[in-house]
């Protein structure tokens, strides 16, 4: 696997799962809880996430071809729901703002909207299938990818046990500007994926 591989799907991965934008929801959700626990949560958000991403890895491409779904049309399709995924975060409310509203409608669990949705996302989920395409991608490469993803989640995990620090020294402006930069990103890399499922689709 070539380097420049890896710096791609770490960009790709850290565009979904946005660990900054996913600091203000955390706070928000946990503003209630004392210190230490919420240490404790950030460790099970993270945790959780990482089982959710894992499965899809693992068996989302199995689910899929299960319900006689090719992967390159699961892929174009992906590609489709990322892209609009991208300009909601570019256009629309970003990931902060929109799901702060989640948290201030009362459903201000720990789990919910940290693990699933903000760290965990469908966008998150449809990458982590896409860059483990079975028919495309050996054993070896992965491995690569889980690694990668774990990488990010612990990312994620530093920045939540920071997040009092982190949210007072770019407050939510910050995180806002930092998810559509973000959105920007992960346009360009599902327009490539839509592309790619387009061809390996008419090349079967």
């Amino acid at each position: 696997m070539h380097f420049n591989e890896i710096i791609s799907a770490f960009v790709l991965l850290w565009a979904v799962i946005d660990p900054i934008g996913t600091v203000p929801v955390f706070i928000a959700a946990t503003q209630k809880h004392p210190e230490k626990d919420k240490k404790r949560i950030a460790v099970q958000a993270v945790l959780i996430a990482a089982c959710i991403l894992l499965f899809f890895l693992i068996a989302g491409q199995f689910l899929l071809e299960e319900m006689g779904i090719p992967l390159s049309a699961f892929q174009v399709a992906g590609g489709i729901v990322l892209f609009l995924f991208s300009l909601t975060m570019i256009f629309g409310e970003s990931k902060p703002e929109k799901e702060l509203e989640v948290v201030k409608s009362g459903r201000d669990t720990a789990i919910f909207p940290v693990a699933v949705p903000s760290i965990a996302g469908p966008g998150a989920i449809l990458a982590i299938v896409l860059l483990t395409d079975n028919h495309r991608f050996d054993l070896i490469y992965q491995v690569y990818m889980a690694l990668i993803m774990l990488l990010v989640l612990v990312f994620t995990l530093l920045l939540l046990l920071l997040a009092s620090y982190i949210h007072r020294l770019i407050g939510d402006s910050g995180a806002s500007v930092v998810s559509r930069v973000m959105g920007l990103i992960l346009g360009a890399v599902a327009i490539n994926a839509i592309l790619v499922g387009i061809k390996v689709f008419f090349s079967l």
